[in-house]
C-alpha cells in the first residue's frame, strides 16, 4: 500500500503564496505521474496540475501562470507552489500519485485525505 501525507494548506489572503507538500510512504516500487487535484464546496474534485517522471507538466488554465508543480522523486514527494491567490482557488486539495508496490504489480491511483486552502477576499 502507498501512504500520501499532505501539508501546507490554511487561510491565506488574496495575493498571497502556500506551498504544498505530499510524501509518498509505503511499500513503494515506481511512482509515475503525480498531481494535485482540487475540490471546492458543492463540485467535482478536478485537475489542478500533473507532473510525470520525466518532468513535463499539465496545468488547468486557471492556474497557469500562478501555481508550479514539482516533485523530488529521491523523497517521494511532490510539491504544488501557489502564488497569487486567489478566494476561487478556496477548495480541498488532494495529492494523487499513480505508483506500483511490491504487494501490486500494476499501477493504481492512491489519494490523500486532502488539505484545506481557503484564500479570503
Amino acid at each position: 500500500q502507498v501512504q500520501l501525507e499532505e501539508s501546507g494548506g490554511g487561510l491565506v489572503q488574496a495575493g498571497g503564496s502556500l506551498r504544498l507538500s505530499c510524501v509518498a510512504s509505503g511499500s513503494i516500487r515506481y511512482i509515475s505521474r503525480m498531481g494535485w487535484y482540487q475540490q471546492a464546496p458543492g463540485k467535482q474534485r478536478e485537475l489542478v496540475a500533473t507532473i510525470t517522471t520525466g518532468g513535463e507538466t499539465n496545468y488547468v488554465d486557471s492556474v497557469k501562470g500562478r501555481f508550479t508543480i514539482s516533485r523530488d522523486d529521491a523523497k517521494n514527494t511532490v510539491f504544488l507552489q501557489m502564488n497569487s491567490l486567489k478566494p476561487e482557488d478556496t477548495a480541498v486539495y488532494y495529492c494523487n500519485v499513480n505508483a506500483k508496490t511490491y504487494r501490486t504489480p500494476t499501477f493504481r491511483d492512491y489519494w490523500g485525505q486532502g488539505t484545506q486552502v481557503t484564500v479570503s477576499s
